[in-house]
Formats: C-alpha cells, structure tokens, sequence
C-alpha cells in the first residue's frame, strides 16, 4: 500500500474532492483526519471508509479560523505521532457568470482571500509539526483556470494562481526540512458540479446564453485532448501517488491531470 502508517489531515474532508481523496488515503494504507464545518458530511465518509476497513476520525474545524486550526492539527499530531500529510480541499466562495466590470470588488476578492487564509493556516500548521520529524507533504488542488483565460469566472483563475504561487514558496522555504509541497492540477470535475436545475454561464462561447450541466459538461470535454474530464478516482488515485514516498523528488510542482487541457485560450 502506498500510505500504509501515514497519518493524513483532509480540511474538507466531506466534499466531493475531499471524500473521494480520504476514501483512497485510507484505502492506501493511510489513517485519515476528516476536518470541516459540516460534521453531517464529514461523518457519512468516515462510514464509508470504516465500511472499507479503514480507518478516519473527523473533527468540526474552521480552516479560516486560525486557533481551531492550529489546536486541530496539535491534537492529531499528539494522537498519531506526527503529520505525514495534510491536504486543503475546501470551497472559496466563488461567484461565477458575472463579467468584472459588473461584480462587486467582495464577489472578485472572497475565493483569493479566503483561499489564501485557508491555505496559509492549514499548511503552516501542519508544517511546524512536520518540521520536527524532517518530513511530510502538503498538497493542494487547483484547477486550468489557473493556467486558462476564461471570461465569467470572477476571481476563480486568480484565486487558482495564488493557490499555485504560495505553493512554490512553501516548497523552497520547507524543502531544506525534508518537507515535500505538490498540488493537484485538474479540469471541470463532472461528479462535482452540481445539478440544480439553473443554467451556468457561458464562459464565453459565444452563444450569448447559459448552459444546462450536460451542456458545460460537454464544452469542458472538448476543451480536452483526451476528450474526458477529470474523474473523482482520477483525483484520489493521483493524489495518493503524490503524497507518496514514490513522489519523493517531487515538490514545489504540479500532477498535471487535466486530460490535456489547452494551456491558453
């Protein structure tokens, strides 16, 4: 198994990304942490994974609240002997189908800001008790429109670039202390996109109206080389591989599973 002994912390561990991630940690070997604001959610994948013979624990944690974080991650770490590997999977609060010049400065700003606080506080203090062992991983998800110009997404691509950018400074200022930091590059995720009945934007087709789910699934999907999306197994199966010690000469770098995205539009 490739996380077998590894102790691994999910914030956002109920969601769909987070889930799937957990389900395929714990299905390596790994003892998972489920932490979020929604206990409901989070305790439906800790059944999962027991009913798999695995084993999580979760835990009610803000990730933007710094103390809750920080007495999370000592509480683990007090439990388990260490962090092995901490992974941030939670929602930003983006706000899509709006053009710049008509969005609220708060719409653009929410996801940057409160990924970037989520983020910081979950990789920092998972880091000061990776420290002490010299060694353990901290991996992060982000998507193309990171690397994508596409009209209609708010601060989605900027928030997936900062994503990508403390990355890397993480990873310099860590690495000498055996700590690896990797992210997740992904498409559109059809199992992650909810069915609500509501069109989605455009995104800048050119058709001048929304999209039905089939209809965004379908564009996504054509985007590719692979002519497929991004799979939640895809996600968990290459998330383990990245946290694992066959990854080791790995960091300050990306899993690049977009299916062949085109790097610009």
């Amino acid at each position: 198994m490739l996380l077998e002994n590894k102790t691994a912390v999910i914030y956002g561990g109920g969601g769909s990304v987070g889930g799937a991630v957990a389900r395929t940690f714990a299905h390596e070997g790994a003892k998972v942490f489920l932490a979020g604001r929604t206990l409901a959610t989070l305790d439906k994948v800790a059944r999962q994974i027991a009913a798999e013979g695995g084993v999580a624990e979760t835990a009610r944690v803000d990730a933007l609240d710094e103390r809750a974080v920080d007495e999370h991650a000592y509480a683990v770490a007090e439990k388990a002997g260490g962090i092995d590997v901490s992974f941030n999977a939670i929602s930003h609060g983006d706000v899509h189908g709006t053009p710049l010049v008509d969005m609220p400065f708060e719409d653009f700003a929410r996801p940057i800001t409160n990924a970037m606080r989520a983020q910081f506080l979950t990789a920092k203090a998972a880091a000061r008790h990776m420290v002490k062992r010299g060694s353990g991983v901290i991996l992060a998800i982000t998507a193309t429109t990171a690397r994508m110009a596409i009209p209609n997404v708010g601060g989605t691509g900027v928030t997936f670039d900062a994503i990508e950018s403390l990355c890397r400074q993480w990873a310099c200022e860590l690495g000498p202390k055996g700590i690896r930091v990797v992210w997740l590059q992904t498409t559109g995720i059809p199992e992650a996109i909810s069915d609500t009945g509501e069109l989605f934007p455009d995104y800048g087709t050119g058709s001048g109206e929304g999209m039905t789910r089939g209809e965004l699934i379908a564009w996504l999907r054509r985007e590719t080389m692979l002519n497929r999306l991004t799979s939640l197994v895809d996600v968990g199966n290459a998330a383990a591989f990245l946290v694992s010690d066959q990854a080791s000469a790995m960091t300050a770098s990306a899993a690049n599973i977009t299916c062949g995205s085109a790097p610009t539009r």
